[in-house]
């Protein structure tokens, strides 16, 4: 039973040397310029103006909740689309009321102003 393991062993065994050796490959050989530019937090392209505790507006999250929403409807766009000339009338049925449902939410969204940047 654990010789069905050994292989994953010696992948595991190669990727750990291989990542050990790139890991000081880089640090032997590469440049080491530090400057306040470089050691100073970046936060967006501009300074930090106050504590990392924060509270962020709420459409920060609204945004990457769409973001979230629209990135899965392409993952479940890609296998229908290799399918679909399996599935036939009703999997391209579906898949419109499936992107229907989303056009609609984004619609509301946008008509609700969560897009909009004061």
């Amino acid at each position: 039973m654990l010789l069905e393991y050994l292989p994953v062993l010696i992948f595991l065994i190669f990727a750990i040397i291989f990542a050990a050796i790139m890991l000081s490959i880089g640090f032997t050989l590469g440049k080491n310029n530090p400057n306040t530019e470089k050691n100073s937090p970046y936060e967006c392209g501009f300074e930090a103006f106050e504590d990392s505790r924060m509270k962020f507006d709420v459409r920060y999250y609204l945004v990457a909740i769409l973001f979230i929403i629209f990135d899965l409807e392409i993952a479940f766009l890609f296998p229908w689309a290799v399918v679909v000339h399996e599935i036939g009338f009703i999997g391209i049925i579906s898949m419109a009321l499936f992107l229907l449902i989303l056009v609609v939410g984004f619609i509301y969204e946008w008509k609700k102003g969560a897009l909009e940047w004061d």
